[in-house]
């Protein structure tokens, strides 16, 4: 598996997790500061799409993670 498929599994997994404990009508739900962190993710995302920089992608890449062709 390749760190930019790695780095986007992860992101999905935090988005979902903390939709589940930011969303009020969610079973789950802890604090709406959870979204904070969704909006922090979606923002990382957007930011790598147009960069193509990845804090996360460069730490796979050290840990001897293949990159993405």
């Amino acid at each position: 598996m390749t760190s930019w498929r790695i780095v986007r599994i992860i992101a999905g997994t935090f988005i979902l997790v903390s939709l589940l404990l930011g969303a009020p009508a969610s079973p789950f739900f802890m604090s709406q500061w959870w979204l904070a962190f969704t909006a922090f993710v979606g923002l990382n995302l957007l930011q790598s799409g147009f960069t193509r920089w990845c804090p996360l992608e460069i730490i796979l890449r050290k840990l001897g993670v293949p990159g993405g062709c």
